[in-house]
């Protein structure tokens, strides 16, 4: 699976737009901006998701799931647990 998040951050680590990664895929740009208007997890047709993911796949972004380690050895940014903090005194 692959969120709206995802999709918008694997654009901008491209830095690229919503017309270029429809291009790069052949996904329309009305299908992409679809997409990237979900609340998590991207639904669509499969072939779509597909076409979307190998064409990030092709530009060298990795999509990493939940609880999933990264096989890739380059730069990423991915989310964790946020540290908890302590309260301030006032």
């Amino acid at each position: 699976m692959i969120t709206a998040a995802q999709m918008r951050a694997a654009r901008a680590l491209l830095g690229i737009d919503q017309k270029q990664l429809a291009e790069l895929s052949g996904v329309s740009l009305p299908t992409i901006q679809r997409m990237e208007a979900s609340e998590g997890n991207v639904r669509g047709v499969v072939d779509t998701l597909s076409k979307v993911v190998e064409a990030l796949g092709a530009a060298g972004i990795e999509l990493i799931g939940d609880h999933v380690p990264s096989t890739g050895t380059g730069r990423g940014v991915r989310f964790r647990e946020p540290t908890p903090t302590k309260a301030k005194s006032v």
